[in-house]
């Protein structure tokens, strides 16, 4: 009788210990950070990474969300796409976490879409893309081409004059789909074929010295030529040293890149890359009192030599977007805070608002930046006012009659508007 009563008690105390650790568990709010902290790609995501934990300690000094802490859980998917999604995985069975924020390349976003639709999470993706895609279980907080691709090409031909085109990048989906769209692009306003170069190499890619020699060689016909850069991660490094080995100025044959930042250039000597270029929606070196507030919080969470980039300020824009989506629907849940999340509005850091669009993506202002000596950039030329992500380019022809609207009838990431239908297939 004596141990069926100490059993019941054990039993008892165990149970009420599980509750008790069931509280526990339920009084934060856990936020999944996603970004490689090893691997290719930790030279631009591990600030990303620390941007997201900055963002949350600062919430949780504010007295944290809906009366509970947020509790950041940090997992490195190594610059392995597959792992990506078993990370994913693991947050959102394991962790039970309440939303996401991660990736960098398109090709671990892709990695993570099927894994985050079936268990229906949500993420915070705040990296410029090729678009092509809308998902209602991810917030595109990085730009769209026509966000920065375009508007770069633009830009080039029209105020440089630039007649011949090197479009040069990583070999993954994202160059190679934004290649496709400026391929179109400039054949739509009369570019000539055999004005066109396109060079794919590895995740890594070191020896840059025969294709930099190629360039030179296209560069020399006697036309305005010019490199878009869509080269990811560590690869940029020996890029950018082997243009200066080769004497390959600004003067000459410019280059304007779409995934080079302050972070990048922070670990390579500028000085040949003086009047290089690159196109982003914000520069650390805007002269604005948001920005500048920011700036200092980044160096005191971390230090002084660290610096800010376009991707931190779409992982802010995020963050506070959520945060305030969060308040709206007084909830976490999915499904609530998704649609809470269309049409919220903050503050970016240039100086304007951020609008989340129906389509999940941002309207926001496109910045060319000029490389300065000291691995800043200085801001050249802005468009007059924000510009809304379109997720389907016009210039491909499988996709210029569709668009993505998660509002009610429509509902779909990827409705056509000539059909009148939606696939319900977003990645």
């Amino acid at each position: 009788m004596k141990l069926k009563t100490l059993a019941a008690g054990v039993a008892l105390s165990m149970g009420a210990s599980l509750v008790s650790f069931t509280a526990m568990a339920e009084e934060t709010i856990k936020v999944g950070v996603l970004h490689s902290l090893s691997g290719t790609m930790a030279i631009s995501e591990t600030t990303l990474k620390d941007t997201v934990l900055m963002m949350i300690e600062e919430q949780n000094k504010q007295g944290g969300l809906l009366g509970k802490k947020l509790e950041p859980v940090v997992v490195d998917p190594a610059s392995n796409w597959p792992l990506f999604a078993e990370k994913t995985r693991e947050l959102l069975t394991k962790e039970k976490v309440d939303v996401i924020f991660g990736c960098w390349t398109s090709v671990s976003r892709k990695s993570v879409l099927p894994v985050i639709e079936e268990l229906n999470g949500l993420m915070f993706y705040p990296v410029q893309y090729e678009g092509e895609e809308s998902s209602k279980n991810v917030f595109y907080t990085g730009a769209a081409p026509n966000q920065q691709a375009v508007p770069a090409v633009d830009y080039l031909m029209n105020d440089i004059g630039v007649e011949r085109w090197v479009l040069a990048g990583t070999d993954y989906v994202y160059p190679r789909t934004t290649n496709k769209i400026l391929e179109a692009y400039l054949k739509a306003k009369g570019v000539a074929p055999e004005d066109i170069m396109v060079n794919y190499t590895p995740f890594g890619h070191s020896d840059w010295q025969s294709i930099v020699s190629d360039i030179k060689k296209f560069g020399s016909e006697g036309k305005k030529t010019a490199v878009v850069s869509t080269i990811n991660g560590d690869a940029n490094v020996p890029f950018y040293k082997e243009l200066g080995n080769q004497g390959v100025s600004a003067e000459d044959i410019p280059v304007v890149a779409f995934s080079v930042g302050e972070e990048e250039l922070s670990g390579i000597d500028t000085k040949p890359l003086v009047g290089h270029l690159a196109a982003w929606n914000y520069f650390q070196s805007v002269d604005d009192q948001t920005n500048e507030a920011f700036i200092q919080k980044w160096k005191g969470f971390t230090s002084e030599e660290r610096v800010t980039n376009d991707p931190m300020e779409a992982t802010y824009i995020g963050f506070n977007m959520w945060v305030n989506a969060v308040k709206q629907a007084g909830t976490t849940e999915v499904d609530a805070v998704e649609q809470a999340m269309i049409g919220q509005e903050t503050p970016n850091l240039t100086g304007g608002v951020a609008v989340m669009n129906k389509n999940h993506h941002l309207s926001k202002p496109v910045l060319i930046g000029e490389i300065q000596e000291d691995g800043q950039f200085e801001v050249v030329w802005e468009t007059e006012s924000v510009v809304q992500g379109d997720a389907w380019s016009d210039y491909l022809p499988g996709s210029k009659d569709l668009i993505a609207d998660w509002t009610d009838p429509v509902k779909c990431g990827n409705y056509n508007t000539e059909t009148k239908t939606c696939s319900g297939q977003n990645y």
